[in-house]
């Protein structure tokens, strides 16, 4: 049985498991609800270079998919789903950096109150974390999560703070604080990692917003990617992506339960990180981009 299968059928083990005995306590019927998101975003052509050195040109295509399950019961709101996210780079045969950095995860969590004015958010993701669906193996297993709390201040004012975890990661612990601030009726700050940004309500179905999104994975090349790109220490090695985004776009409710967001922007920043190898790829300058996307909660 290969680790993909196996993952999936977890994933189907846990919904039913917890489907049927929420059913039972609510005398037969299990409400169906969740939140999904489809996302695609394309990166401008830009370069990166190691030690001062031009290495490629290449552009970038990311695209997610995440779907989770949010049943109540006792203790609070379950969240049990699946993702599935991939980085294809246009990079030139010979390169040496991966063309794909792509996951496979489930997503396992809880969303619990702890008093009036405290809740608290756990979710992990076990999953495949590599380079490509030509090699899935258990060494491509990862399982980072991540920790967060919200302290309610009053209904305009909330205090979030939270720690991400992955083992895989150079810093395997990463702490992080933020806000979200309703100061007027049509404008909220939502300073919290990994979408910051600044959003100005123009109709009850439109918003307009400013701000950035940061993100940080790591991943697993292949066996042999060391020896095909001529450094064979990179055989098999764990490789961090990390990028920020600066932008603007808009958020428009086409219904109750479907958001389509369009966003446009500059990406300043980018790395290709084989820490333990001590091998690094560093974007030089800057690339245009484009984002657009469908989410909403049902």
């Amino acid at each position: 049985m290969s680790v993909l299968r196996l993952i999936v059928l977890i994933l189907a083990a846990l919904i039913f498991f917890v489907g049927t005995g929420l059913s039972q306590e609510s005398n037969g019927f299990w409400p169906l609800t969740g939140e999904f998101s489809a996302e695609g975003t394309y990166v401008g052509e830009g370069d990166v270079e190691r030690g001062g050195k031009h290495v490629n040109d290449f552009d970038e295509i990311d695209s997610d998919i995440r779907v989770v399950l949010t049943p109540r019961f006792k203790l609070g709101v379950l969240r049990l789903g699946a993702e599935w996210e991939r980085f294809s780079f246009g990079f030139s045969d010979g390169a040496p950096l991966p063309n794909t950095l792509q996951s496979f995860s489930t997503i396992i969590g809880l969303d619990t109150q702890w008093s009036d004015s405290i809740l608290v958010r756990a979710e992990i993701q076990p999953g495949l974390y590599n380079s490509g669906l030509g090699h899935l193996f258990w060494d491509d297993f990862n399982m980072p999560f991540v920790i967060g709390g919200t302290y309610i201040y009053s209904p305009n004012l909330q205090l979030i703070l939270g720690v991400s975890v992955d083992v895989e990661r150079k810093y395997p612990v990463i702490p992080a604080a933020g806000v979200r601030w309703k100061i007027g009726p049509q404008w909220l700050l939502d300073a919290v990692l990994p979408t910051p940004r600044l959003q100005y309500e123009m109709t009850r179905n439109i918003s307009l917003y400013a701000g950035a999104t940061v993100r940080d994975a790591t991943f697993r090349v292949d066996d042999e990617f060391g020896d095909s790109h001529g450094i064979p220490r990179l055989n098999h090695a764990v490789i961090t992506y990390s990028e920020i985004r600066t932008g603007a776009g808009f958020d428009w409710k086409i219904s109750p339960i479907v958001t389509f967001t369009g966003e446009v922007g500059y990406q300043p920043y980018r790395q290709f990180d084989f820490y333990r190898a001590d091998v690094r790829y560093h974007q030089d300058g800057g690339a245009p981009y484009g984002t657009i996307s469908l989410h909403g909660a049902f």
